[in-house]
């Protein structure tokens, strides 16, 4: 992909106008944004990612980050239950786990009303899976299949989703851990609306509690021995530099906002608007910096290097702090009309908060890089390099 390409419209000019319209009032409440997925939904962007031998678009991981990042622009909750959809859907293309039909039957429902799915796996006594551990949901046979019994944190989309991806344990013996296909109309779940966060206040991520809920036998995918259900951090990093793409959006809506403020600021005393002043010339250059520079490192890392681990790990930790600060310096130079309601810098702040507490977290991510540079110079010295040269080998 190039350059041109990499700032090349995806999503239709009138799909993102309605989210963006919705967005507010969404934010304010802390409602799911039924208004902004439907949007996406009409727009046949859901199926991006369904691979063509279903019907679908067969988009790849780039065009995830694409779409998602010019959602994030309108609005990064929209975004967000998105690409949970997009992702699933591109790993079926990839690896067909879902039984056939089931999954095909989905599609087909997918053209008249939004289908979407995400993964319920953090619990509150677990914490993230990203940092190890065993989930307490259990799954029991049944004579007709599973009886899942268990709660879940942080279900981004709960209250819209047609389907949870439940990790659980079952309780054979000796043990197995997989995902089960739970659809949200199946008795025994409760939603806990708990979710009341600074930011993505939209995502609807509340708890969701599952009692004895009945799942066919069938509908159970990736399952396999306690040794195996580890999440793998490294494996997962292109699709967490992804979900980083959606905060991309967030600071260049942020970089819009401040420039529009910019020019439309004609103090009385001055004459002439703020954005000719050598001082917010000089803000909006240390903003683009920041922010196009992410752009670039973000879609140069999943263009050239979605096999190094490392690479992704790296670039999502510098794009993610590149994004934050940019957002900051454009609230701090506005002062009070940047923490108002009414110009949208408030509301970007908030959610550009939330640009690294995906899983894995700031620190995991950062242990898991300081782990492979103390291998690599361990490696070297062990391979006999020269003092001078172990950091050089190192890196």
């Amino acid at each position: 992909m190039t350059s041109d390409e990499n700032t090349q419209g995806i999503v239709p000019a009138e799909t993102l106008r309605r989210i963006a319209a919705a967005a507010p009032e969404a934010d304010r409440n802390g409602s799911f944004p039924w208004e902004g997925i439907r949007a996406v939904h009409d727009s046949g962007l859901l199926h991006a990612t369904v691979a063509r031998r279903y019907g679908g678009g067969g988009g790849d991981l780039l065009t995830v980050l694409r779409i998602v990042t010019e959602l994030g622009r309108a609005d990064p909750s929209v975004a967000l239950i998105s690409a949970m959809t997009l992702l699933n859907h591109l790993g079926q293309a990839a690896n067909a786990t879902w039984p056939e039909d089931y999954y095909r039957d989905l599609v087909a429902e997918g053209r008249t009303r939004p289908i979407l799915f995400n993964a319920a796996r953090v619990e509150p006594d677990l914490g993230s899976p990203a940092r190890g551990g065993l989930p307490q949901t259990i799954a029991r046979r049944t004579a007709t299949g599973w009886s899942i019994s268990g709660r879940k944190r942080f279900v981004t989309g709960s209250e819209g989703l047609t389907h949870y991806l439940v990790w659980a344990s079952t309780d054979e013996e000796p043990v197995r851990v997989g995902t089960f296909i739970v659809a949200a109309d199946t008795p025994g779940i409760t939603i806990v609306r708990n979710w009341d966060s600074l930011g993505m206040r939209a995502t609807s991520s509340h708890d969701v509690v599952f009692e004895d809920v009945a799942v066919p036998a069938d509908l159970v995918i990736n399952i396999s021995g306690v040794g195996q259900a580890t999440q793998d951090n490294r494996g997962h990093a292109a699709t967490t530099l992804v979900l980083t793409s959606i905060y991309l959006g967030v600071a260049e809506a942020a970089r819009d906002a401040f420039a529009r403020f910019a020019h439309e600021r004609v103090p009385a005393n001055l004459g002439r608007p703020i954005a000719e002043t050598d001082r917010f010339i000089t803000l909006a250059g240390e903003i683009d910096l920041l922010v196009s520079s992410a752009r670039a490192i973000l879609f140069d890392a999943l263009t050239h290097h979605a096999g190094d681990a490392e690479h992704l790990i790296r670039a999502r930790l510098i794009v993610g702090r590149q994004l934050q600060e940019a957002v900051g310096i454009a609230v701090r130079a506005l002062g009070n009309p940047g923490l108002g309601a009414e110009l949208g810098l408030e509301r970007h702040f908030r959610d550009i908060q939330s640009v690294l507490v995906h899983a894995p977290q700031e620190d995991t991510a950062i242990a898991l890089l300081g782990r492979a540079a103390f291998a690599r110079f361990r490696a070297a010295r062990d391979a006999g390099a020269a003092p001078e040269n172990l950091l050089r080998q190192a890196v």
